[in-house]
């Protein structure tokens, strides 16, 4: 019996499971599909998966997930499965790196833009009914740096140029990147730092990102300078961010990830003036299903029934 002939049993553990249960019954009606939204019906079928979808690997259940193979996560990061990827050598991972880019790009530019134009202030001022004209400089006079050059970084390298921005960036291969004007090696943080009017952190979750800006890299941004954080909450020691916004060693900040999720309900940031704070929604498509689905998952099943290599497949020594 081949390979393509065999059962193939996907649990789908996520809020979508409905949807991308009926878009692989419509493309591969020989896959078995388990809708398993919930703990309950996760810990009563993950015994049956040879894959699993989700958003999060359900470490809680790994020990009675015998058959399992293949996890497709629907995002990008994979920190999750990190806590036990000394176990799961048997378990090829895969991510939906490619289905983010352009819209965090979008989410980083309107970010940019409304920092440098202070369109807090000018809401506030609107409410209040107060005309109150000011110059402001082209964006394209000012220079943006992308901490993490990946997939989505790129992206929003490339679309920062495309705008007339000087463009910097840093990661561990300093090999060119379109878009990319200077580039620093990862291990150069504090001197990209200083440049920049604008620094997005773009780079995955691993254990070498944690605290990553901490107040020595806060200390290197110049005082008119905006952060803007797209990747993981702990990348920042948050307690000094806050202190540095409430100084202004920094001009400000757009955040849309934090230590902690959701953010608590007496944290400084939802009240500082200098502080556009959103509820991790930048890589947040309205056809995220579909777009995973088109993008990543269908052609993993169809690569999974043949036998062939996955794509997007994350190498956990690394973490992405």
């Amino acid at each position: 019996m081949t390979r393509e002939s065999q059962e193939l049993t996907i649990v789908l553990n996520h809020p979508a499971a409905e949807s991308y249960a009926a878009l692989i019954a419509e493309r591969f009606p020989q896959v078995r599909t388990i809708v398993a939204p919930d703990p309950a019906r996760l810990e009563q079928y993950i015994a049956e998966a040879d894959a699993l979808l989700a958003f999060r690997f359900p470490v809680e259940v790994f020990d009675k997930a015998k058959k399992l193979r293949w996890f497709q996560c629907t995002g990008a990061g994979v920190d999750s499965i990190f806590s036990i990827r000394d176990k799961v050598g048997h378990i090829t991972v895969t991510n939906g790196r490619g289905i983010h880019g352009d819209i965090i790009a979008d989410y980083v530019m309107a970010g940019a833009t409304m920092l440098h134009w202070d369109f807090r202030r000018l809401l506030r001022e609107q409410a209040d009914r107060k005309w109150n004209p000011r110059y402001v400089a082209p964006l394209a006079e000012k220079t943006l740096g992308v901490v993490g050059l990946g997939s989505i970084g790129a992206t929003i390298a490339r679309r920062a140029k495309s705008a007339g921005m000087t463009v910097v960036g840093s990661k561990r291969d300093v090999s060119p990147v379109e878009g990319v004007d200077r580039l620093f090696p990862s291990t150069a943080l504090k001197d990209l730092l200083p440049v920049c009017d604008f620094v997005v952190l773009a780079v995955p979750g691993t254990a070498e990102t944690v605290g990553l800006i901490g107040s020595a890299e806060i200390a290197c941004m110049r005082r008119d300078a905006y952060l803007i954080n797209i990747a993981r909450g702990n990348v920042i020691d948050e307690a000094e961010l806050i202190k540095a916004l409430k100084a202004g060693t920094i001009a400000g900040a757009m955040l849309d990830v934090f230590e902690r999720e959701p953010l608590a309900q007496d944290s400084p940031l939802w009240d500082l003036p200098n502080v556009i704070a959103t509820p991790h929604v930048a890589g947040s498509p309205s056809n995220y299903t579909e777009r995973v689905f088109s993008t990543v998952l269908a052609d993993n099943i169809e690569r999974f029934l043949k036998g062939k290599a996955l794509k997007n497949v994350v190498d956990l020594g690394r973490g992405y």
